[in-house]
């Protein structure tokens, strides 16, 4: 083996890592926000967890990707640490697939069958197919699926390249030296673990070790099993960098990682070479086959999985003996969640986190507005005071979720993901504007409240139909948003013109008692700034079913959507237009405000 195979070597490892990195990426962009919802919802029993945890990391072939969304989701407040534990086993199992994939590059044989299977007659077609789709097609699920193609071609051919660069050591009595020392359980596990932290993935580690192995025919049964299991704790390396910095409990999902890798190998290991001792498996110094590895690899996982599985209770608490709370912190009381930033490196899950985020801010803007118009009926210095405060609180929701949302954007994503990026960003503007008009509407009470004035019966009336149109369109538009309804969205707009047609009427009805001498014109300047916010928090509802309606329909002229959908006098809108004018009739009434 001369200095051009180690570049070779180095250059197919490099291959292989490209390759694993861009199938992983795309294979997540290409599953979504799906992935969030599947391991937030589907973890309330821990076999169920183990079996989306395995079929999760199957799919997006990285088991420290799921780990780390583990720590982000117990950081964020999204699962408990119990929840993530079984994800965790899952994962192992699911990162044997690579493996299994792998192996592929083993077969032998004449058979057509077994000939196509290899992958050095399959993946030149996949590239080609990857290519032709980048090329010509503008989807962005052709696209990723391109880019799977392409990553998984890559991969292949990096594996490839690294096997042919290994292949002279077979010759090099130096490297069967070598496999023999590792073959001492301890020092196999040190060098697969420490393989493994070092270039952050076990799937290329394994993969280094499969070249190997298939190449030069000099790593037996004995000398790969230690390897194997040193690598699954290498893993664990990468939660472990994740987690600095997070919370007492997401440090615990990592600290899980590592106890159940590091516990499974001392458990798996003694039994196994005590069993030795006694029975001497005869294949132990006989030479790894094309699946050994992967049977190997299997096996451990899934046995340390039916091994721990039911004590997952003990693992929990030996986890927060390890990371203890500390009886003199102080709780977060705050009412922000955490975004956290390690989803940043799966966008189409980060995304789908803002957007969980931003309905709870859009619940508490809708609590908020209904506050306010309770106290503007009865005045409540309490609750007055709660209107100020989750006007505070909306305002802190927008900073962190246009900041996230901003560090999200500069990420490579799909043009769907960069619309929703762009619908959140508005829909946060929108609606804290509607808190602050809650403000407003809270202080205009309180100068009624502090002036003891107030208005007469037959204009709180009048008042109380416009109130209920804007608690009825702010109740429409936050539902739209929350189940991503855009039927409902195309209700709020008709509403919005019904609420503009209430406010100049109830201006003129001001106006006339105005000149009547049956009007006060500090009562007409309060009810005047009333009729402005309440109008204005209408406006914004149409803000936000506006851009949920255009990113769904991939139209963003806002000017061409209004006119196209006001043109026809017996379309859909003139309909509900209709319908809500006749809802919301002001009373007759000839007595002064």
């Amino acid at each position: 083996m001369d200095i051009f195979d180690v570049l070779n070597m180095i250059g197919g490892l490099a291959l292989f890592l490209f390759g694993m990195n861009t199938l992983s990426g795309a294979l997540e962009k290409l599953a979504g926000g799906k992935l969030e919802k599947w391991l937030e919802k589907l973890t309330s029993h821990p076999v169920k967890g183990v079996l989306l945890g395995a079929a999760v990391t199957a799919v997006i072939q990285s088991s420290s990707a799921t780990t780390v969304m583990m720590v982000g989701f117990v950081n964020s407040g999204i699962m408990k640490l119990r929840q993530a534990i079984g994800v965790i086993m899952g994962a192992n199992i699911g990162t044997t697939m690579t493996s299994w994939l792998l192996s592929l590059t083993a077969l032998e044989g004449d058979n057509i069958i077994v000939q196509l299977l290899k992958p050095s007659s399959f993946t030149p077609i996949l590239a080609i197919i990857g290519t032709g789709l980048v090329m010509f097609s503008k989807s962005d699920k052709k696209h990723n699926i391109a880019t799977i193609l392409l990553g998984f071609a890559v991969l292949m051919f990096g594996m490839d390249t690294m096997s042919d660069a290994v292949s002279g050591l077979k010759d090099v009595p130096a490297f069967g030296e070598l496999m023999i020392m590792f073959s001492n359980p301890i020092l196999g596990v040190i060098a697969g673990a420490v393989l493994t932290a070092v270039i952050q993935s076990s799937s290329a580690s394994v993969g280094i070790l499969q070249a190997l192995a298939t190449s030069t025919g000099k790593i037996t049964h004995g000398t790969a099993l230690p390897i194997l299991l040193g690598q699954n704790i290498g893993t664990c390396v990468t939660a472990l960098i994740s987690s600095i910095g997070a919370n007492k409990s997401a440090k615990r999902v990592a600290i899980v990682h590592l106890l159940f890798n590091v516990l499974g190998t001392v458990v798996f290991l003694s039994l196994f070479y005590l069993l030795n001792a006694f029975i001497s498996f005869p294949f132990m110094e006989l030479p790894l086959e094309g699946t050994s590895i992967p049977i190997i690899h299997t096996a451990f996982n899934l046995l340390a999985t039916l091994l721990f599985l039911p004590f997952t209770k003990q693992i929990e608490k030996l986890a927060e003996l390890i990371i203890r709370d500390d009886p003199n912190a102080e709780e977060d009381d705050s009412k922000i969640p955490i975004l956290d930033e390690r989803f940043l490196k799966t966008p189409s899950v980060a995304i789908e986190q803002c957007r969980n985020v931003a309905i709870k801010m859009a619940k508490l803007t809708r609590k908020t507005i209904n506050q306010s118009l309770d106290v503007l009926t009865s005045y409540d210095q309490k609750l007055s005071a709660d209107v100020v405060e989750n006007e505070n609180a909306i305002d802190i929701y927008e900073d962190k979720i246009g900041s996230y949302l901003l560090k999200i954007s500069s990420k490579d994503l799909s043009e769907h993901d960069s619309r929703v990026v762009s619908k959140l960003l508005h829909t946060i503007g929108d609606l804290e504007r509607i808190s602050d008009h809650a403000v407003n509407v809270v202080e205009a009470a309180e100068e009624m409240y502090q002036k003891k004035i107030k208005f007469s019966d037959d204009a709180l009336a009048e008042i109380e139909v416009i109130k209920h149109a804007v608690t009825d369109i702010l109740d429409k538009t936050i539902e739209a948003f929350v189940n991503n309804d855009v039927l409902l969205a195309k209700q709020v707009e008709p509403l919005e013109d019904v609420i503009d047609h209430l406010r100049t009427d109830l201006k003129s009805r001001h106006i006339e008692r105005l000149r009547e001498g049956r009007c006060t014109i500090e009562l007409g300047f309060i009810l005047s700034d009333l009729l402005t916010n309440l109008e204005r928090v209408s406006d914004h509802c149409s803000n936000i079913a506006v851009c949920m309606i255009q990113v769904k329909e991939n139209n963003m002229d806002t000017h061409e959507y209004m006119t196209e959908l006001k043109r026809d006098s017996e379309s859909a809108f003139m309909e509900k237009f209709n319908e809500y004018k006749t809802k919301y009739v002001l009373p007759v009434s000839d007595t002064k405000a």
